[in-house]
């Protein structure tokens, strides 16, 4: 990315005209160097600008995507600053309005990005009181603010507004950690749930999408894709469709479009192209990946070692070793990726369908020949993301065909070239070999994680002799493909790895707990000494009603505990099992999440009910089905996501820990879902499944195969 920000502070200020502008870099600059992203621009954007009228704006680099953090941010600028949430305006995703950030994603909104935000309103309250102490001629500490509105102590009608305050000012401030938050006990506008911003315009239909977008000139664009990963096109017959009237083909390397001013003639033509194709070598199929995954040369490192494993197997009265699985999981968001460019006069402004504007807006300025100064990728809303948006290939050719054709060009996504375009969550396989001493403790855990990666790996469980060992996950997206561990990219898909890794360990541990004889409830909190976890996992049992039994016990109940995003979680399901079909039913689901301060308590249980109900996916039906560089599945006929009738009751309970500041809220749940349902299902059935998801086909097989059918 450019080192160079788009608007330098004196700049800023000159458009802000009279007005407080607060800059901020510290919370996301910190969070970025702390995980080795790349360095944020040398001088700083505003976070938020305080003015004439009084109204605040709020500029932030992160995207709305259904998780709520328009509102959600909103709250905290009005907390801190002591304003009415309906004075602020939000400004999102555009970049040349919004300080730099790297995306939206991994829970980093609310946990990273928020301390930033809260400290911008904190010093700009502090400036404000002080203008207004010289203004009535009292000492700050005599003052308090409410709705915009600083007043003096026992003489409310001495009072200024901050729109008076702000009238010829002309301030700026840089943020530094020295901003003192304010305590949760005084919280009036955090810690509550009021109407989301963006609600009305989405229940109502006047929230636009990039597809939405129209430009006056602009041309659809159709692309020619391959029959499969890997093809390259060996003759290309053009003459059809450029017999369309209005058409016109571009041929740009390997970038093959018709475009047209009516987006159906637009397919049309490229319905009569006539192309034929190279194929590559057949490859791994859905069912032979785990053995390529485990043959194919990758990079290996230890994340964990502590104890000796040889003296902690040595001293197991039991010893157990397993081999999980999981296929490919596509997004599938309801909204496919889509970019509408318009490319002219040296310059590119882009609305795009991404979680990452920034690296967006660099990867077209390269694609394009342009400064990233040159480039402005504004992001409408987006419908829904989960990872798979974090890449922007539409952009890219979007911006491409507007630079050939010299009009905008809108690149939107069929189902069928969402599917086949997905950088999907990766198969992997995640090996533990662990033991039980004779008193029933763990004696040592063994892992070997293989193309999942680190997150959710690492065991919160009290065992002295510990090893765990990742394999591959050294490169996603195309670098995946072209390591040879993936047919096809592969990338981030919400709480990335760690739905695999939480649906091996837990397993793992409840495979122990059975052969123990011991609740597995019980079992866990043996294990348990961290005071966060044990709490989480005792507000869910008191909210499941759960009761103490050695499994499998016949009922159908499962728990499974998670710490993802800095959140602690405990998730309890009921659900049974038809032994004529296979088929799985989740009755009801409880999930206790201690997330710390709790910005937006509905949001927050809005965002575990989905995180659980999108979990069932990936837990009991979604698979990618392949042939090498061949997409089998392409469509929502083929590939089964979750629907209405498929949802269980859903009881999000929030642990109250005020004493921490407010962690991830957007993935955590998610990452239990799998996990719980298989330990359900050995609950009911007695029958262990080690790889997801619990497919009819898979459990009718597992139960003949124990003689339980």
């Amino acid at each position: 990315m450019s080192a160079a920000p788009l608007w330098r502070r004196r700049e800023f200020l000159a458009l802000a005209g009279g007005s407080i502008v607060m800059l901020v870099g510290l919370g996301p600059r910190h969070a970025a160097a702390q995980r080795g992203w790349p360095a944020y621009p040398e001088d700083f954007n505003a976070y938020l600008v305080i003015g004439k009228d009084g109204r605040v704006t709020v500029f932030s680099g992160k995207i709305e995507m259904g998780q709520g953090v328009l509102t959600s941010q909103a709250q905290m600028i009005a907390e801190e600053l002591g304003v009415a949430l309906s004075s602020i305006d939000m400004v999102l995703g555009d970049t040349d309005r919004c300080p730099w950030d790297m995306g939206t994603f991994g829970s980093l909104t609310t946990r990273m990005f928020g301390p930033a935000l809260r400290a911008a309103g904190a010093q700009a309250r502090l400036t404000l009181l002080a203008l207004a102490a010289q203004r009535l001629g009292v000492p700050r500490s005599r003052l308090v603010v409410q709705d915009g509105v600083v007043s003096v102590t026992g003489d409310p009608g001495r009072k200024v507004s901050y729109a008076q305050l702000s009238q010829g000012a002309r301030i700026a401030k840089v943020v530094d950690d020295k901003a003192v938050l304010r305590a949760a006990s005084d919280f009036s506008v955090m810690g509550r749930s009021p109407k989301r911003l963006d609600g009305v315009d989405k229940v109502t239909g006047a929230a636009r999408y990039a597809a939405d977008i129209r430009l006056p000139g602009m041309l659809y664009a159709r692309l020619l894709r391959p029959p499969m990963h890997g093809a390259r096109l060996a003759r290309l017959q053009t003459a059809a469709a450029e017999a369309v009237a209005g058409t016109r083909l571009v041929r740009d390397g390997g970038l093959v479009a018709v475009l047209h001013a009516d987006p159906e003639l637009a397919a049309l033509a490229l319905g009569k192209l006539q192309a034929e194709w190279e194929l590559p070598a057949a490859g791994p199929t859905t069912d032979t990946i785990f053995e390529h995954i485990l043959a194919t040369p990758a990079d290996s490192r230890i994340t964990t070692d502590r104890g000796d494993i040889a003296a902690g197997r040595g001293a197991a009265a039991r010893v157990f070793e397993a081999s999980y699985r999981k296929g490919y999981v596509a997004h599938a968001p309801i909204e496919p990726h889509a970019a509408l460019a318009d490319v002219r006069g040296g310059k590119a402004t882009l609305w795009a369908s991404t979680q990452t504007p920034f690296p967006t807006r660099d990867l077209v300025a390269q694609a394009l020949g342009l400064r990233p100064q040159d480039v402005r990728v504004i992001t409408p809303y987006v419908g829904g993301g989960f990872g798979g948006k974090s890449a922007g290939p539409q952009a890219v050719e979007a911006a491409r065909l507007s630079q050939l054709a010299g009009k905008p060009v809108q690149v939107a996504f069929s189902r069928e070239e969402e599917f086949f375009y997905d950088t999907f969550d990766p198969a992997a396989v995640v090996k533990i070999a662990s033991g039980l001493d004779a008193g029933g403790r763990i004696a040592f855990w063994d892992s070997v994680v293989y193309a999942a990666g680190e997150r959710g790996s690492a065991l919160f469980y009290d065992v002295p002799n510990l090893r765990t060992r990742l394999v591959g996950r050294t490169a996603v997206g195309e670098e995946a493909a072209r390591a040879g561990m993936h047919p096809f990219a592969t990338g981030p898909w919400r709480a990335p790895g760690a739905n695999m890794n939480v649906f091996a360990v837990e397993s793992q541990i409840d495979t122990m707990a059975a052969a123990a004889g011991v609740d597995p409830v019980a079992f866990r909190l043996r294990h348990l000494s961290d005071p966060r976890l044990r709490s989480t996992l005792q507000a869910a049992a008191d909210a499941f009603g759960w009761k103490p039994a050695a499994g499998p016990s016949g009922r159908g109940v499962g728990v499974a505990c998670s710490v993802d995003a800095g959140s602690c979680v405990a998730t309890m399901a009921e659900l049974k099992v038809d032994r004529a079909s296979g088929a799985v039913k989740v009755l009801r689901m409880v999930c206790a999440q201690d997330m710390g301060i709790v910005v937006n308590p509905t949001g927050a249980r809005m965002q575990i009910e989905g995180g659980l109900a999108m979990g069932m996916g990936y837990a009991l039906a979604e698979e990618l089905r392949f042939e090498g560089g061949r997409i089998l599945d392409r469509n929502f006929d083929s590939y089964r996501i979750p629907r209405i009738a498929d949802a269980p009751r859903i009881e999000a309970v929030l642990v109250k820990n005020d004493a921490l500041a407010p962690q991830g809220g957007g993935e955590p749940s998610i990452t239990t879902a799998g996990a719980v349902v298989a330990n359900a299902l050995f609950d009911a059935t007695g029958v262990r499944m080690a790889r997801l998801p619990l497919t009819p086909q898979r459990v009718l097989q597992a139960l003949a195969q124990a003689g339980r059918a």
